[in-house]
């Protein structure tokens, strides 16, 4: 049962949040809306996305979720000023940083356990922890004038929590050059690179990426939560291991109500009805 707490979340958020929210359909489209700090992931705003995505995890009508960002920059990661006032602290600052690194992380691993793909759209630079939200979401569409970086080896903070996300997206190659320069890379190259699915022309990436998410919606909601639980464990496997582990998953998988309609409209030559 649905709720008043999360019926609530169904409504925009409030204009002046540091997170905006608005549903298309089926799709729960959240904007990063500090502009001014060209989207920084503040404490706030990690919150924010973190209550969020917890509150569409339990919300059955919201099959995707596109992640957007208000102004020119998509985010330029964390908020050095915010962490940086802690440098005051009697530990100069280092339960902070651990508290915020451990949030933003705690963060990152919902999106890739949310039982419903997450689109990025992304239409201006997204750097550092911004570049690390784009590669762990699912799917991601670029404006053709976004850029992307790892520069914290520029300002003697190596990127390593964007490193886990980008390095399992990119090749090793790929990925390490980024790290290791901090050179901003362009939209065609990121798609290349493997770390987004399409460019599209500028001012029309969110309206790519909410398609892209209702395409991926119009699927069984069952199958595509059983597909992308799957898809992460068995990354992490032995081959031997990961082919046991997919077996399993779709023996289960061919015994769900909705293989069984989906199998059946394929073989009829029909649209399949989802129960879910």
């Amino acid at each position: 049962m649905t709720t008043q707490s999360t019926r609530l979340r169904t409504q925009p958020l409030p204009a002046d949040n540091v997170l905006l929210r608005r549903n298309d359909g089926a799709i729960a489209i959240l904007t990063l809306n500090r502009p001014d700090a060209r989207n920084s992931l503040s404490e706030g705003l990690i919150s924010a996305l973190q209550a969020e995505l917890d509150a569409i995890a339990a919300q059955n009508e919201i099959r995707a979720v596109v992640i957007a960002a208000s102004g020119s920059a998509f985010s330029a990661g964390h908020d050095l000023k915010e962490l940086t006032a802690r440098r005051s602290d009697a530990d100069g600052g280092r339960a902070y940083f651990a508290q915020i690194m451990t949030m933003c992380s705690t963060m990152m691993q919902t999106i890739v356990r949310l039982p419903k793909p997450v689109v990025a759209s992304v239409q201006g630079i997204a750097s550092a922890a911004g570049c690390q939200l784009v590669a762990t979401c699912d799917l991601a569409v670029a404006s053709s004038a976004a850029t992307f970086a790892t520069p914290g080896v520029d300002i003697g903070l190596f990127c390593s929590t964007p490193m886990v996300a980008l390095s399992r997206n990119v090749s090793r190659k790929h990925a390490m050059g980024m790290l290791l320069t901090g050179e901003p890379i362009d939209a065609e190259t990121a798609r290349a690179m493997g770390l987004v699915n399409k460019v599209a022309f500028v001012g029309q990436e969110l309206d790519a990426a909410i398609e892209m998410a209702k395409v991926v919606a119009s699927k069984s909601t069952r199958t595509v939560k059983i597909g992308k639980e799957a898809f992460y464990r068995q990354l992490e496997m032995p081959l031997s291991d990961a082919y046991r582990y997919t077996a399993q998953v779709m023996t289960e998988n061919m015994m769900a109500r909705d293989a069984e309609e989906g199998i059946n409209a394929f073989i009829a030559k029909r649209p399949p009805i989802w129960e879910e």
